[in-house]
């Protein structure tokens, strides 16, 4: 017969079984204490799952969509043809025997927000007439022309860097010869440009001595 369910012993048979009964009770909490180490109650690895793809409050803010919106912010509309004033201008109104005229003209944004132009030589001109004599042409001879995308201020004219015309007639033919020099002796002059698709608002006027 088992000692468990029947003690023997000089001392009363209670005693006996009240002893067994602690000694279970004890290896009960031993067996609980382990269980709830190892196996926490209602945890099936779901809490710990939610934890993984939980993200920071910070990072929720972050999204590709609104990065987009901010690098719209940031682009610069092109300028329109009646908000840029493009004006003719040369380093001096008279020129004495022997003198290179040095052209040049300025682009102002004449709007009430920042434009983006096409400032580059490919589409910047300067053209020099006497009278109905159109006789120089910057685009005739040119070399290598580039496209430049600029971005103006309002109210902030930029200046193009000077042109110099070695007092000749031009023509596409002309490029690779000696060109023809123009009547001087007093004679009038005209700078007309263009810049950004725009033409020159009005003309620069010089003498050739």
């Amino acid at each position: 017969m088992s000692t468990l369910r029947d003690p023997v012993g000089p001392r009363d048979r209670k005693v006996y079984i009240r002893r067994r009964i602690l000694v279970l009770a004890g290896l009960l909490a031993i067996v609980a204490v382990v269980v709830l180490v190892f196996v926490k109650p209602g945890s099936s690895g779901g809490a710990q799952d939610a934890r993984q793809v939980e993200l920071p409050s910070d990072l929720a803010t972050s999204e590709p969509e609104q990065k987009g919106d901010a690098d719209g912010e940031d682009e610069v509309p092109a300028c329109a043809a009646g908000q840029l004033r493009v004006t003719p201008a040369t380093d001096k109104t008279d020129y004495a025997e022997g003198e290179l005229p040095m052209l040049s003209l300025s682009v102002e944004n004449t709007g009430t927000e920042a434009c983006s132009a096409d400032l580059g030589s490919a589409g910047m001109q300067f053209e020099v007439s006497s009278g109905d004599d159109e006789v120089w042409r910057s685009a005739d001879c040119q070399k290598n022309p580039e496209n430049l995308a600029v971005i103006l201020e309002p109210g902030k004219p930029l200046e193009s860097e000077a042109v110099q015309w070695d007092r000749t007639r031009s023509s596409p033919e002309t490029c690779d010869i000696t060109r023809d020099p123009v009547v001087a002796g007093g004679a009038s002059y005209h700078l007309r440009v263009e810049a950004g698709g725009v033409n020159g608002t009005s003309t620069a006027q010089f003498l050739l001595y």
